[in-house]
């Protein structure tokens, strides 16, 4: 973009506008992920859906290319695009909670944290991630899993309404009465369908929750792993856990003679009685005797910031994902060798269980195509140091193929990595990706939103 045209940007929007030669540039296009280092056009700071008008107006009128930010989690970076403009919602964050419907409105910058906070003080939440650091927006429009998913469903399973700036600068209101084909895109599909200002939730009752870390040593590994596909799936919708491969952190609430050690653990968590928790998991030792184990009750948030300081923003990041219905065993052996192969101290394996409540919706009723998988799994290569983001990506690249015909085919488009093939997007979304590209038709006909896990717009009819 040229300096006129920058120039003219500014007058014409209400919201800040940050340049390339601007001091606050290199705050403006800083993300989550550390490897990202991509240089838009401009950065716009807006502050309120009629600066996102304005903006996505501008843009389109100017046949500039866009991309929209967040919470600056995605970790392709997705937020920023070479020489585009970025629509940085970021400055919007507001959450409004009505206690008596038990529903919520947040903006489209709103972090979890955020969410977290306003909601907590009526006793409330819904299902979202498990870092309150994470944008509520990507989070949503790509589904959307957590602590909370096998009681209550995925994110986008609460999503109620969405207010949507359009292509043309246009707004909409999406609800299952207003635009309803867009309101179904909207829950799984992505940031492809236009810039979402405001999105509106049901709530649930959660207050305190009972929450476990247990570890294993990596000679436990293929025991572990077979005990945990078992016996979570047929546990009660309030318990839920995370299985992972990691190397544990210095530091409480764990004892020195394990820091540092490769291990393989489950992060537990219940929405029943947070004090009958232990008892609940007085099975751990089935599968072989933990080298740690500890229980206690705490505030939902709490629970959402528990790895907020291990994982700070600027990190090297690269992961990649899939969805699983099951764990074989020859998919085991597969995770044990890469476990200990672990190629850093924050470098990981998760798997989230997305069974429950999420297993029940009906498979056509969101954009979300996976409602037969148990699992969503990420594999992330971290560390801090920008020399290692290779040997990052071997890895976890290397895991991820040795992983994959194992898995369902596709994987959580919000887990998807940095060079992946349109293939692996049709493979998310199955048979729904051609009624997303028809949705894309109408609300995006000349892919003005493709700095995303792209769905191009349906051919004319």
């Amino acid at each position: 973009m040229d300096g006129t045209l920058l120039e003219t940007m500014r007058t014409t929007l209400r919201g800040p506008v940050v340049g390339p030669e601007d001091p606050e540039y290199g705050r403006a296009r800083t993300v989550y992920n550390g490897m990202i280092d991509k240089r838009p056009a401009a950065v716009v700071e807006c502050h309120d859906t009629a600066d996102v008008m304005a903006a996505v107006r501008f843009v389109h009128d100017n046949g500039l290319e866009m991309a929209v930010r967040g919470g600056g989690h995605s970790g392709p970076g997705l937020a920023l695009s070479d020489g585009a403009v970025t629509i940085d919602l970021s400055p919007m964050r507001g959450v409004r909670v009505d206690p008596a419907t038990r529903t919520a409105q947040a903006d489209g910058g709103a972090t979890l944290g955020d969410f977290d906070h306003a909601t907590h003080a009526f006793g409330l939440a819904t299902p979202a991630g498990i870092m309150s650091t994470t944008g509520i927006g990507g989070l949503t429009l790509g589904g959307g899993h957590g602590y909370l998913t096998r009681r209550y469903g995925l994110t986008v399973d609460n999503l109620v309404s969405a207010d949507v700036v359009l292509a043309d600068g246009t707004f909409v209101a999406a609800n299952p009465g207003e635009h309803s084909d867009l309101f179904w895109a909207l829950r799984g599909g992505g940031g492809n369908f236009g810039v979402v200002t405001s999105f509106g939730f049901d709530l649930h009752p959660v207050d305190r929750v009972g929450v476990a870390i247990t570890l294993w040593p990596l000679e436990l590994f293929h025991d572990v792993i077979r005990w945990y596909r078992d016996f979570l799936p047929q546990a009660p919708d309030d318990l839920s856990g995370f299985f992972a491969a990691l190397t544990v952190p210095p530091g409480p609430p764990f004892p020195e003679e394990i820091h540092g050690r490769k291990m393989c653990g489950v992060v537990w968590s219940s929405t029943a009685d947070p004090d009958e928790l232990g008892e609940t998991l007085a099975v751990v030792g089935e599968p072989g005797p933990p080298a740690f184990h500890f229980t206690t009750p705490m505030p939902y948030p709490a629970l959402q910031t528990m790895f907020d300081a291990l994982m700070p923003t600027g990190l090297q990041w690269y992961w990649r994902g899939d969805f699983f219905d099951r764990i074989t065993d020859d998919a085991a052996d597969v995770h044990a060798s890469f476990a200990e192969k672990l190629p850093t101290d924050l470098s990981t394996m998760h798997l989230y269980p997305v069974d429950g409540a999420a297993g029940r919706v009906g498979p056509d009723e969101t954009a979300w195509a996976y409602r037969d998988a148990r699992w969503s799994g990420v594999i992330a290569g971290i560390d801090p140091d920008p020399a290692n983001a290779a040997a990052l990506r071997e890895w976890a690249v290397d895991y991820w193929e040795a992983l994959h015909p194992y898995s369902m085919g596709g994987g959580y488009v919000n887990f998807l990595g940095t060079g992946e093939s349109q293939d692996r997007v049709r493979a998310t979304y199955r048979g729904h990706y051609d009624r997303l590209a028809e949705a894309k038709r109408t609300y995006d006909p000349h892919n003005l939103f493709h700095a995303n896990q792209n769905i191009e717009p349906a051919p004319p009819h």
